[in-house]
């Protein structure tokens, strides 16, 4: 049996572990070494990707900002999140408010100085994500359309760090973003319908609360469309591996989720709907090791 002082220290590591939201830090740090081995830097052999220091501190980096990204959110949406998500909002509150803001200083500040390691650029980099990260929080997200751009931008910006590290400037590499940041768009949007109650009440200006459910449906339904695009282009011009089954698994959900979408008129639908989305990017993270399959065994032997 734990005692009592030790069940609420695990309480609290629990809510630091859900208000850093850990799990989505997780499937960040594995989606940039993947990344950087499939897409980046096919060509290196597997150990000098892996046990590259400069991408160590960027992953690092990038994870430390963005647990304090989140911190500094949970911050400033502690009002509208106790409506709209009640249950996590009491287990983060196991945690004071002054101490997720000494949490949020030192990760930022311990981002910076991992950051100095590579070079003065990576620095103004990092500095200036938590700058943007901080605004977004504080101000942008209140407004519509600026805040669901702006937010797809600092959730794609992760892999725009390695993107810079290795310098490749391949069309595919592009389109691959472009099909993420539309979905990352989508998601954002859907989230504004899932959160409309609290959205209200604290007065946010977001797209379903300025101009109405039905106006939102529509610019996320356009998106959407937008989103087959990209994959098109990958499927018919680029070399894509077996990850072509995932693109084809994406077409079909998301047509799930546009059916769904106009069906819906409640949060427990639009929650349902943003499960989509998330199985989606996630999906994605697992499938990029189907881009080239025989390149992990060929790559494992260069060890």
């Amino acid at each position: 049996m734990l005692s009592r002082k030790r069940k609420r220290l695990l309480l609290k590591l629990l809510s630091l572990f859900s208000t850093v939201r850990g799990y989505n830090i997780l499937v960040i740090i594995l989606a940039q070494y993947l990344t950087s081995i499939f897409i980046l830097s096919p060509d290196l052999p597997l150990s000098q990707v892996i046990f590259d220091p400069n991408l160590l501190v960027i992953v690092l980096a990038t994870a430390g900002v963005i647990a304090a990204g989140y911190i500094i959110n949970n911050f400033y949406d502690k009002e509208k999140d106790l409506i709209n998500r009640p249950q996590k909002t009491l287990l983060d509150k196991f945690i004071s408010q002054q101490t997720k803001l000494t949490v949020y200083f030192i990760l930022n500040f311990l981002s910076v100085i991992l950051a100095s390691y590579i070079s003065f650029k990576a620095v103004l980099f990092f500095t200036g994500y938590v700058f943007g990260i901080w605004f977004y929080s504080h101000k942008l997200k209140r407004y519509p359309i600026v805040g669901n751009v702006v937010a797809s931008l600092l959730a794609i910006t992760p892999f725009f760090a390695v993107f810079i590290y290795y310098k490749n400037f391949e069309e595919v590499i592009f389109v691959h973003a472009t099909f993420l940041g539309l979905i990352l768009m989508v998601r954002e949007m859907t989230k504004d319908l899932e959160n409309l109650k609290g959205d209200l009440v604290q007065n946010y200006k977001t797209v379903p609360v300025v101009y109405g459910e039905q106006m939102s449906k529509n610019i996320i339904t356009t998106l959407t469309l937008f989103c087959l695009l990209p994959i098109y282009l990958l499927l018919a011009y680029y070399e894509v591996g077996y990850m072509y089954m995932y693109f084809y698994l994406s077409v079909f959900l998301l047509l799930i989720f546009l059916i769904g979408l106009w069906r819906s008129t409640d949060k427990i639908q639009y929650v349902w709907l943003h499960f989509i989305l998330k199985f989606i990017i996630v999906l994605g993270v697992f499938s990029i090791v189907l881009i080239d399959v025989h390149m992990i065994l060929d790559r494992i032997s260069w060890i």
